[in-house]
């Protein structure tokens, strides 16, 4: 999967002190807490979620204002842009350029006190919540770009419904259908398991159980007491 993906996260954006430099930063994404309900299924992230992009020296990252790419606010490659992962997640901190300046102010002044992040995700995985309710766990991925945003929105989430059906061998349409009847788990329940009995072939090979329990008896005859 290479389509890029977006959320919002839980949690603020706020001036940091940086010297004379007009920096902001926050967590823009956190581990192992599950997100709201995305159109039939949650998501969480896993705690190395991050470690390819983290260990190449988080290649062509960027901080974008609402992920827009005219508002460019700093990028990883120059150092204006500097991301860390902790326990709790990817914390970002940029130093907004002057030209900027309104986008801070805006973060200083609590207009804007929300964070997103753009990711493309590697490895995923799917599995249910202990109240049985479907839930993708985002194992390994790209980031894109961290971003201070006006509307803190879930978008898209065709990308998590195609990785599902690709993970079923069912029609990315069936699956959407089943997202909106808020029907996904049918997709993870496992599916029963058929025993036919029935012989084995024309000859009238016996099926294995009964060649096996006619083993088992030609067994038992022969034993000596």
């Amino acid at each position: 999967m290479n389509e890029q993906e977006r959320r919002f996260t839980r949690g603020p954006v706020e001036v940091r002190a940086a010297g004379e430099s007009r920096t902001i930063g926050g967590y823009a994404a956190k581990f192992n807490v599950l997100s709201r309900n995305l159109g039939g299924f949650v998501e969480r992230i896993n705690t190395g979620f991050f470690a390819k992009s983290e260990g190449d020296g988080w290649p062509r990252a960027m901080a974008r204002y609402n992920h827009d790419n005219n508002m460019l606010l700093g990028t990883s490659r120059s150092g204006t842009l500097r991301l860390v992962t902790d326990d709790v997640g990817l914390d970002y901190a940029v130093d907004v350029p002057d030209t900027r300046a309104d986008v801070y102010e805006l973060v200083q002044r609590g207009d804007v006190a929300e964070s997103s992040f753009a990711f493309r995700t590697l490895d995923d995985d799917w599995s249910m919540t202990e109240d049985g309710f479907p839930v993708r766990t985002l194992l390994a991925g790209q980031l894109v770009d961290v971003a201070p945003v006006n509307d803190p929105a879930y978008l898209d989430t065709s990308t998590g419904l195609r990785s599902l059906a690709e993970r079923a061998g069912a029609e990315l349409e069936e699956v959407r259908a089943a997202a909106e009847a808020g029907d996904l788990k049918t997709f993870l329940t496992p599916k029963p398991t058929i025993i036919d009995l029935a012989p084995a072939s024309r000859q009238g090979d016996p099926h294995l159980l009964l060649a096996l329990r006619q083993r088992r008896a030609e067994l038992y005859q022969r034993r000596t007491f």
